[in-house]
């Protein structure tokens, strides 16, 4: 593994029994590198595999196939040294209910000793409104995920993996993360631990405000794995209308959606073939417009028609799968 990746996965495949007889793949050959001090950004519909690829990062979760490296050690087996260089805030936070926040904060430093940043989680605490005192089985759902935040932060990890972590947060503190984020990545590049951000998210919104990269999960593997201008750069939209009817044969290559009627065409493509499509519509004496996509609509093309959601077949197999190390 080299120095230059904080996570590097080869072949990884993953297993859920579905039924007394039958296995479901959710994992399959999964291949990705993660550069160091990067900040990627995890896509792909409800059941792609996001939750069970970060779960077998930190170890929740045993590969049935493939090798995993993280800052070049098991997960699986990960040292406790590694295991203080590691973050990781789950889509379900769940904490002691009868400790007030000072005291799930002072009970977490303890396993960090000298490594945990006190003031750093005072500053994090303040940043999200957490009271001190407050008993933690009291939080709102969105105030426990700030306060995994803070757990997740506070001893300055280099690799930190986040499930969903904005999904319960409102808008004001979701932009607070994704401050913090940016500013950890900003305070430590160029250094020997430079920080590492792989987060799963269904707001794109966020994480094209924040990602320097993107994976896009499809059918149990990364499909696209890009830098985030590189890729919004790739896939462009044409906007061809015409006078009179436009031809039947279109340029072929790189297509990945069409719409059209009679004199109007919409094509979205990913090969950067924009100028053979300008050249059709000027033969054909159409006006050809060209837009760039944002980020959802990126991942809705990408993805083609291949987006409903799964079935509870999938989430009761990744409930029975955590027995694999006696989890609720």
């Amino acid at each position: 593994m080299s120095s230059e990746e904080s996570v590097r996965i080869r072949g990884l495949t993953k297993r859920f029994r579905s039924s007394w007889r039958t296995h479901s793949e959710v994992l399959a050959g999964l291949d990705l590198d993660v550069p160091r001090g990067t900040i990627v950004g995890l896509l792909g519909v409800n059941g792609s595999g996001k939750t069970t690829l970060l779960k077998t990062l930190v170890g929740l979760l045993k590969a049935d196939a493939g090798e995993v490296r993280v800052l070049g050690d098991d997960p699986w087996k990960m040292q406790a040294a590694t295991k203080r260089r590691v973050g990781y805030v789950p889509q379900e936070v769940r904490v002691a209910p009868w400790m007030s926040v000072a005291e799930v904060v002072r009970y977490t430093a303890a396993f960090y000793g000298s490594q945990w940043d006190q003031a750093w989680a005072e500053e994090l605490l303040d940043r999200f409104r957490l009271e001190r005192r407050d008993r933690a089985g009291t939080l709102s759902g969105g105030q426990t995920q700030k306060l995994g935040l803070v757990l997740a932060l506070g001893h300055r990890p280099e690799l930190l993996l986040l499930d969903e972590p904005v999904a319960a947060l409102d808008p004001v503190a979701r932009r607070e993360l994704l401050a913090t984020l940016v500013q950890l990545a900003d305070e430590t590049a160029g250094s020997d631990h430079s920080q590492t951000v792989l987060f799963s998210t269904h707001i794109t919104a966020d994480l094209e405000r924040v990602a320097t990269h993107v994976a896009l999960l499809k059918h149990g593997r990364v499909e696209i794995f890009e830098e985030m201008d590189q890729l919004k750069e790739s896939v462009q939209r044409v906007r061809i209308t015409s006078a009179g009817p436009l031809p039947d044969v279109v340029p072929e290559g790189g297509l990945l959606h069409m719409e059209r009627d009679v004199r109007t065409l919409s094509a979205t493509l990913s090969d950067g073939g924009v100028a053979r499509w300008q050249a059709w519509a000027a033969a054909a004496g159409a006006e050809c417009a060209v837009e760039l996509l944002n980020l959802e609509e990126l991942f809705i093309e990408l993805h083609g028609g291949a987006c409903d959601p799964p079935g509870r077949e999938h989430d009761d197999a990744v409930s029975a799968a955590l027995t694999e190390r006696g989890l609720p």
